[in-house]
């Protein structure tokens, strides 16, 4: 099955606990059509560089899953229709990468990056 990976964006006025019911209710959306989550990850309240529905801040989500488009069509399906999910991305990827996000990584763990003057 093809590989994809999702980040989700709730609207800021939610708790912590609305927001990964999201994910729950969506990786079980998943499930439910042949699909499987790899992984999830809850990035917590950010910033958004422009408002979105007059927010300026949402809760963000990150999932990693190995499912059928049809499966994955019906998940956005649902997120468009769902009022407090602002905005969905999907992308198809080859492969996932190992280990947590670059979101989730400590600051001193990425490597490559040069010091600030």
């Amino acid at each position: 099955m093809p590989l994809y990976e999702h980040v989700l964006i709730a609207r800021q006025d939610l708790s912590n606990a609305q927001a990964e019911g999201l994910v729950e209710h969506f990786s079980t959306v998943l499930s439910d059509n042949g699909g499987k989550v790899v992984e999830s990850e809850y990035w917590g309240v950010k910033t958004m560089a422009y408002k979105i529905n007059k927010n300026r801040k949402g809760h963000y989500a990150f999932l990693k899953t190995d499912a059928p488009s049809a499966a994955v069509q019906e998940m956005e399906r649902l997120c468009r229709l769902h009022d407090d999910v602002m905005r969905v991305l999907t992308i198809k990827v080859d492969e996932h990468e190992e280990g947590p996000s670059v979101q989730m990584q400590k600051r001193d763990d990425r490597e490559g990056r040069r010091e600030r003057r």
